[in-house]
């Protein structure tokens, strides 16, 4: 039976419609967005149907994780053509908060959630408190859902990783789900800020996983040289036209620098061309020895 999408801004409202189903004993799940939504939010939304009988979509473009030179106002907003995907979905509820809402006594002076040892490597070296900002909504929005579950997808994998840890620390009832990377069939990653991409820079964009892909083959064989195989992603990415930030190959279960004990890795990489910054990942497992 087809539901019908209703929006919802004000929190109170939200919490209403959850206590009926709370009192109903029925499952919540929740995907957070900052709308512009793809066909890798679907994914995220299908996957929470399979988990929960209800699903909210919050759509709120946050401005605690944008730095002063970025693009806040830039960001690109599709409400009608993200309703519209929603109710393809059969989502229930679309929850889109006013900046007031979120931060009711502004943002200067609202309280900030730190995860020490995650929020400043990698992105966030790159991008000074962004995950502070990502930490503050998520945390902000999972009290306002209460939901049973809550998905992410693994393409920000460091951000998957920030929130699990958030959710665990300060003792949030709540499962983290990381749903698996969409993908173009070229393999670019799917994203809200591709479509910053000229269509000379979307023709060279692939190059990105392909580099990520072939460094995962580089660890499955056998390789522990990571210094050289992540210079070797650099230059690939440079040589295709990017500005990549980093490539790194780091353990996947801590964002550390592998040791001799890390068999599960991941190789992560952020890297600029045109108006995009385009991240992404790929895990590799290392022979057991």
């Amino acid at each position: 039976m087809a539901k019908t999408l209703e929006v919802v801004v004000r929190p109170h409202e939200l919490r209403e419609r959850v206590a009926q189903w709370r009192r109903k004993g029925e499952r919540i799940a929740f995907v957070p967005t900052m709308g512009n939504l793809h066909a890798g939010h679907g994914s995220l939304v299908s996957k929470a149907s399979e988990l929960a009988e209800h699903v909210i979509v919050s759509i709120f473009v946050n401005p605690l994780q944008f730095g002063p030179n970025e693009d806040f106002a830039a960001y690109p907003r599709t409400p009608e053509d993200d309703r519209e995907l929603l109710r393809s979905l059969n989502v229930e509820v679309l929850f889109a908060p006013e900046v007031d809402d979120i931060y009711p006594r502004g943002q200067e002076t609202t309280a900030r959630v730190h995860v020490p040892g995650l929020e400043d490597i990698l992105c966030g070296a790159f991008r000074p408190g962004h995950f502070m900002g990502v930490a503050t909504v998520v945390t902000k929005l999972l009290n306002l859902v209460q939901p049973d579950v809550a998905l992410f997808g693994e393409k920000d994998f460091q951000q998957l990783m920030i929130i699990r840890r958030a959710a665990i620390d300060l003792c949030m009832p709540i499962e983290i789900v990381g749903v698996p990377t969409a993908r173009e069939k070229d393999g670019l990653a799917m994203s809200s800020r591709n479509r910053y991409l000229l269509p000379e820079q979307r023709a060279v964009a692939p190059q990105i996983f392909a580099a990520l892909d072939r460094a995962r083959v580089a660890l499955e064989a056998g390789s522990t040289d990571y210094a050289a195989l992540e210079q070797a992603g650099t230059e690939a990415l440079q040589k295709a036209g990017f500005r990549p930030d980093y490539f790194a190959i780091r353990d996947a279960h801590s964002l550390q620098m592998p040791n001799g004990e890390s068999n599960d890795l991941v190789i992560v990489t952020a890297a600029r061309i045109g108006r995009a910054r385009l991240i992404d990942n790929v895990r590799a497992k290392r022979p057991s020895k």
